[in-house]
């Protein structure tokens, strides 16, 4: 709802909804504030589970790249994908919304960052959960936007960033019983790793 709220949401607003991901951000803001929402994925299989997600609001899920948009909108907005974009790519991320983003239109990015600039991740993280993603810093972000918007806020959530790995963690270890059959206990164990150790950090 913050996110709805610091987009100023209408209802005649058309939203696109970067690496929409699961639809989450696309039926809320369709069901409460009634905007035509336009999610993008590059996953299959989040757009076979987004469109059914969001069945009979004003949402339209697909396949597409960022790179390939036609539309314009009123609204853009971006919530953790910009970290799988790679920075030698965040300038011309920038520019492709600005292009496509209505005079007066509003653009939130909503990302995982870091405080320094970084060229790799840890190896790890980098060959078991996030192939290819690394963490933002604020340098770059206002770099590969200079020229392009005006930052009219910076919203820090930083120190609730461990509440939200430790509730994924609970939620991960009340599940298994049901998904362990699928995954493994290998799974389990990289899983278990990986959301400990970034809540550690």
């Amino acid at each position: 709802d913050l996110i709805c709220r610091k987009l100023q949401l209408k209802s005649d607003d058309k939203v696109l909804d970067i690496g929409c991901g699961w639809g989450g951000f696309a039926k809320y803001a369709a069901e409460h504030y009634g905007c035509h929402v336009t999610g993008i994925t590059l996953s299959k299989e989040q757009v076979s589970y987004a469109r059914v997600f969001t069945k009979d609001l004003p949402v339209k899920i697909e396949l597409l790249d960022y790179r390939d948009i036609g539309e314009h909108f009123d609204k853009i907005v971006s919530v953790g994908m910009f970290e799988h974009v790679g920075y030698k790519n965040y300038r011309a991320m920038m520019k492709i919304v600005k292009k496509h983003l209505n005079k007066n239109g509003l653009f939130l990015l909503h990302t995982i960052g870091k405080n320094k600039s970084i060229d790799a991740v840890d190896l790890w993280i980098e060959k078991y959960i996030f192939p290819n993603g690394i963490l933002p810093s604020p340098g770059r972000i206002t770099s590969a936007l200079e020229g392009l918007f005006v930052i009219e806020d910076w919203h820090n959530f930083g120190q609730y960033y461990d509440l939200t790995l430790m509730a994924w963690y609970e939620n991960f270890n009340k599940s298994w019983p049901s998904i362990k059959q699928k995954y493994g206990e290998r799974f389990y164990r990289m899983f278990r790793y990986y959301l400990l150790s970034c809540a550690a950090g």
